[in-house]
């Protein structure tokens, strides 16, 4: 009922927009439509920026893209080994709590443990999303002591 593969070229669309409909969700910001679209389709071309996976929710009719996330990496030299941080998790609201996050989180899990240099799993979340937050500590996921600062830079 539920499969997750890496996304395609042909996705960008639909992870453009559910990226539009999350940052609206959880912090009010509008993205711009255009650079949201070059964003995501870089990424997908691109595996030295990360990879996304989507989640396809099949009810008998054909698969539907019914949520996505995006891995990013860090290099940790402490570890002698990369992070993988979960960025960009939206599943629409008619598909909450089917397990959508879950079974894409098990995923990644399971990928992230065949490659030899990652040495863990991160993610942000913003401090007031409960609900998210209880799903990724159920998940085997713990707070960490880490706070995150941030300067932004106008890109092209």
């Amino acid at each position: 009922m539920i499969k997750i593969r890496k996304a395609e070229a042909q996705d960008t669309s639909i992870i453009a927009g559910f990226n539009k409909a999350m940052a609206l969700e959880t912090e009010s910001k509008q993205l711009d439509q255009e650079i949201i679209q070059s964003g995501v389709a870089r990424m997908i071309m691109d595996n030295d920026l990360g990879f996304y996976l989507v989640a396809l929710f099949n009810d008998g009719s054909g698969d539907e893209i019914a949520g996505c996330l995006a891995i990013t990496t860090e290099w940790s030299d402490w570890r002698n080994g990369l992070f993988w941080w979960i960025q960009s998790v939206y599943v629409p609201e008619r598909f909450r709590r089917e397990g959508i996050f879950s079974r894409m989180y098990q995923h990644v899990h399971d990928l992230a443990e065949k490659e030899n240099d990652v040495c863990g799993i991160r993610l942000y979340v913003e401090k007031e999303n409960e609900s998210a937050i209880r799903t990724y500590l159920r998940l085997g996921m713990i707070e960490t002591d880490y706070r995150i600062l941030e300067e932004e830079f106008v890109t092209p």
